[in-house]
């Protein structure tokens, strides 16, 4: 991965707003109406172009395609594997549950989405194609050629195993983690040829910390915790081809505007995170629960080497951030990993992780992410 040698360098976490053609015909798809494929495909050529144009035009320098094709961050993967059907039904996130007023102020927005009620297991998983995953590089990589200027550096999304398995119910195997272990090693396929094609690879693991406030809501912290080591003994068997220094993890407390105090602390999942074979965390900084566990990084720091993509623009609110907002938050990650060359500034999470779901406006998407490269360069004549 490339570090932040002789300037601070700008990514962001992967989702970026679609048009409004294509989230009609990906919902669409998603109820099971007929889509024409070519249109469709069209539809994706030409959103991903235009991402891939607006991220450069923003400053952004280790960028991707915005997820154009995916309807959203996970449920995408019931088209290339096995075993996926029928629905689930997602517990609620804690908040929900604990703040009836807030409830009555989320629930509106949160219209029932692919996110709220994906597939479920009812079948053997495993990766039956790599035709979409293929076209999908292929895409990118013409759209990207197509390009002008180029981002110093790629990266790919693909979910974490146990995003999966806490998401899409299980009907069919015997245990959580012997379903974790079967949706890992269906993924390898994807986390092989992503860092094949030249591409770091960004594991979403929003189950690494989310799920303590819903899944595991009624449950010791230590039951929560197992789960994770599960996970990461996992996803690390998924990665064992693959270097640890082309692989970026995203660990997220949930892309939603809430209270979040049921949130579990960074400083208890650190060390159980730090067992990732990978070679960085993409981390949320900004956002009012998290922005200060940028200490947790000085108490207990990262192992040696590893990256810190920063969250440094809160991808919930409509507010953007002033340039020295985020320089300063760049500023107080690099002191706390004690080498700025180590420091990536991003955002804390997506800003679309579902298609047509994103709560921030578009044209505010781009302002913020205008606002990042502004605070880079600030943070950069500081630090470097």
């Amino acid at each position: 991965m490339q570090t932040s040698e002789s300037r601070i360098l700008t990514t962001h976490t992967g989702s970026l707003p679609r048009p409004k053609s294509l989230v009609e015909l990906q919902l669409r798809m998603s109820r099971g109406d007929k889509v024409d494929p070519d249109t469709l495909a069209d539809e994706v050529r030409r959103a991903t172009r235009r991402s891939i144009a607006r991220q450069i035009e923003c400053g952004i320098d280790v960028g991707n395609d915005g997820e154009q094709p995916r309807e959203s961050f996970f449920t995408y993967v019931r088209y290339r594997m096995t075993g996926f059907g029928g629905e689930s039904a997602r517990p609620a996130v804690q908040d929900v549950v604990a703040f009836p007023s807030f409830a009555e102020l989320f629930q509106p927005r949160a219209q029932k989405s692919l996110l709220t009620s994906p597939p479920r297991a009812i079948g053997e998983v495993r990766y039956a194609s790599r035709a979409a995953l293929d076209a999908e590089l292929d895409d990118y990589q013409q759209a990207l050629d197509a390009q002008p200027r180029r981002f110093l550096e790629s990266f790919w999304t693909a979910p974490s195993p146990g995003i999966i398995a806490c998401a899409m119910q299980n009907d069919h195997y015997g245990s959580m983690a012997e379903y974790v272990n079967a949706v890992a090693d269906a993924l390898r396929t994807e986390y092989e040829e992503i860092v094949a094609r030249g591409m770091v690879l960004q594991i979403d693991g929003p189950d690494l910390a989310m799920e303590r406030h819903r899944l595991f809501a009624d449950r010791p912290l230590g039951e929560f915790l197992d789960f994770v080591d599960v996970t990461i003994s996992a996803l690390n068997r998924a990665l064992r081809n693959v270097p640890p220094d082309r692989v970026r993890l995203h660990v997220c407390w949930g892309n939603y505007e809430g209270p979040h105090i049921f949130d579990v602390p960074l400083e208890d999942l650190a060390p159980h995170l730090y067992a990732a074979r990978v070679g960085g965390l993409v981390l949320s900084m900004a956002n009012p629960r998290h922005a200060h566990e940028h200490r947790i990084l000085s108490r207990c720091p990262p192992p040696q080497g590893w990256l810190v993509i920063a969250g440094v623009i809160d991808t919930t609110t409509n507010y953007v951030e002033h340039p020295e907002v985020v320089a300063d938050r760049i500023e107080q990650a690099a002191r706390a990993v004690g080498d700025p060359h180590r420091i990536l500034a991003g955002t804390d999470c997506g800003f679309d992780t579902s298609t047509g779901l994103g709560k921030v406006a578009e044209e505010v998407v781009w302002e913020k992410l205008r606002a990042l490269r502004a605070g880079a360069e600030l943070a950069t004549r500081r630090l470097l």
